[in-house]
């Protein structure tokens, strides 16, 4: 699993722990990822799009790695722009990745396979308590439709998870590991 490697960028903070995650995945074999709020990128010179790994690109990252498993990654963001950048970011690994746009609740609710790996990250943290009651609102939409030995990460400590980490726990998840940015859950 050489390939996460290229993933370890300065700018990427969350790289160590994304590494962590996926080969706890690996380890489980989970084959069916859905993210929740898609890699933007950003624009540059107006029209050239570039990746900003300031922002994770966790999209790219579970591309590669549904591609490298023969998995799936689903992935939702209710912008098209952003769903337009990440495409452009994971176009060599498109037959395992499928993008919707929609709002992240619906998707989750409306989404018909069962999942291995959840990772909420839609919606910016920048107002916590909407930013906290919709990751909430994520949860409860998704909660019926993950594995036993599902792995849900989420973004964004602090500022979505004040009320989505106490759902899953009480929903028999436990933080299994956890750093500045992320909490990763498993039951």
């Amino acid at each position: 699993m050489n390939f996460i490697e290229n993933y370890n960028k300065k700018q990427n903070i969350r790289f160590p722990f994304f590494k962590k995650v996926i080969e706890l995945a690996l380890d489980r074999k989970l084959k069916i990822l859905v993210e929740t709020g898609t890699s933007r990128g950003k624009k540059k010179f107006l029209i050239f799009k570039k990746m900003n790994w300031k922002d994770g690109m966790s999209t790219l990252m579970f591309a590669e790695f549904a591609n490298y498993i023969n998995g799936e990654l689903h992935s939702c963001d209710i912008s098209k722009n952003n769903i337009d950048n990440a495409k452009s970011f994971t176009s060599k690994f498109s037959k395992n990745t499928f993008f919707y746009i929609n709002d992240s609740v619906v998707f989750l609710k409306n989404f018909k396979k069962k999942i291995d790996f959840l990772y909420l990250d839609s919606f910016d943290g920048h107002d916590t308590e909407l930013a906290s009651k919709h990751q909430l609102n994520e949860a409860k939409a998704s909660i019926d439709k993950l594995k036993e030995n599902s792995l849900v990460l989420l973004d964004d400590k602090g500022a979505k998870t004040l009320y989505s980490t106490d759902f899953f726990t009480k929903n028999s998840f436990k933080v299994i590991l956890e750093s500045d940015n992320q909490l990763l859950l498993s039951k």
